[in-house]
């Protein structure tokens, strides 16, 4: 179990593996399969990359949702997703179960803006959510956030704080 102290529990996002890691004290408590950007790394608005460095978990959303629970505009909707929800509005890109709502701490690398405009991980969105079973964790398919098979965002959700810190590398 995680402690929720914000100094000692760390999650880190590997991009090259598609992990996320939970550490407590540096000791690794868990590890996930993620699916991260398809679009690669990167921190520009509407640049639909996944951003590196370090953030932190800003809101949580979703706490007393069903698993599957659709969220729109970090929203529940109050569908719950199931296939044929899915071939229904197959333009849709799901975000499911549990919301986690990352903030950049660096300035001008993933917070407020830089020489190309804004790159700022809050105002663009990012998150580390539930998506449908039926996508492929270990391989970027996202469009810029961190993606996770529902049981695990939901164990995640339950172990994490607002405020822990979240480092996302390249490697």
């Amino acid at each position: 179990m995680i402690n929720n102290n914000r100094t000692d529990t760390q999650l880190v996002i590997n991009i090259a593996k598609q992990t996320l890691t939970a550490y407590q004290q540096q000791t690794e408590l868990a590890q996930y399969k993620v699916s991260t950007a398809k679009n690669g790394i990167g921190s520009q608005q509407d640049s639909g990359c996944t951003p590196l460095g370090n953030h932190i978990i800003a809101k949580k959303i979703g706490k007393d949702e069903p698993m599957n629970a659709v969220f729109v505009g970090r929203v529940s909707t109050g569908e719950v997703y199931s296939a044929e929800l899915g071939a229904l509005h197959p333009e849709r890109d799901w975000i499911l179960s549990r919301i986690l709502w990352l903030s950049g701490l660096e300035e001008g690398v993933n917070k407020g803006s830089n020489s190309q405009g804004g790159c700022d991980t809050y105002q663009r969105y990012i998150y580390i959510h539930g998506t449908p079973d039926t996508e492929p964790m270990g391989a970027p398919y996202s469009h810029g956030c961190v993606r996770m098979r529902n049981e695990d965002i939901i164990e995640l959700f339950e172990k994490v704080e607002e405020g822990i810190a979240v480092t996302i590398v390249a490697s």
